[in-house]
């Protein structure tokens, strides 16, 4: 069974020459650009999301059990130029996280592989939606 919530989406507005701020309704922005400064591209915000979404479902459930004594994750992909198009291959997303010794980090050690395993497989949208191939829609307004 498939339900629709309400619609998501953020703006992009150019500052100056291939440099742009994203907001979003709540009031966040980030910056995006070409690649040339320190911004962030659009595909480093694609693997960032991908990881972001994957993080946030493992760290609410493993938390539950203990306060991690590190957290991170690496996500990398190879990009692909082919007959002119530009694409990415071989998403990986790598976790590193180290939990206290003890019974509560032994059972947030025991819950990682499964979170970890069904964010990717059911709750995390990104991947879900870059796995799917979602097929996107220009509209010139």
């Amino acid at each position: 069974m498939s339900t629709q919530s309400s619609p998501r989406s953020v703006s992009i507005k150019r500052t100056s020459s291939a440099t742009y701020t994203v907001r979003n309704k709540r009031g966040g922005e980030i910056v995006m650009a070409s690649g040339d400064g320190p911004e962030f591209t659009p595909v480093e915000l694609l693997l960032a999301a991908i990881g972001g979404c994957t993080a946030v479902d493992v760290d609410l459930v493993t938390s539950r059990r203990a306060e991690p004594e590190s957290f991170d994750v690496t996500v990398a992909a190879q990009k692909v130029d082919e007959d002119g198009n530009h694409y990415l291959s071989d998403v990986t997303v790598i976790f590193r996280v180290r939990f206290p010794d003890g019974p509560d980090g032994d059972k947030a050690r025991a819950v990682l592989p499964d979170i970890v395993q069904r964010s990717h497989d059911r709750l995390c949208t990104v991947g879900l939606t870059v796995e799917r191939g979602t097929p996107i829609t220009p509209r010139i307004e």
